[in-house]
């Protein structure tokens, strides 16, 4: 089972509690975009094992979104953090590092 801690609220929920919302920290593009940058955007993943940043909302909760940082073979969670942040926390990043060895 999944276990994220919401930044929000500060509670520790297992994942039945929280929606799904897929990859953090895209690029998005606005209405001038070209066909293949929404292409890009809306399907293009590389979906490979290992660390995904992910969206995460408190379904269940306080129904605020946040951020992930985990890995996808083994499920360990790296850390979570508030949704507007535009990209991983040092603190993030430097968990990541240890763990891995990156």
């Amino acid at each position: 089972m999944l276990l994220l801690t919401c930044p929000n609220c500060g509670l520790a929920v297992e994942e039945t509690e929280l929606a799904p919302g897929g990859e953090a920290h895209l690029k998005r593009f606005g209405p001038d975009s070209t066909a293949e940058q929404f292409e890009e955007y809306m399907f293009l993943r590389d979906n490979a094992k290992g660390v995904h940043f992910e969206r995460w909302r408190h379904a269940y909760g306080c129904g605020k979104w946040f951020l992930a940082a985990r890995n996808t073979a083994t499920l360990e969670v790296y850390g979570t953090y508030p949704a507007r942040t535009t990209e991983p926390p040092q603190h993030i990043r430097d968990e990541i590092a240890r763990r891995t060895g990156a």
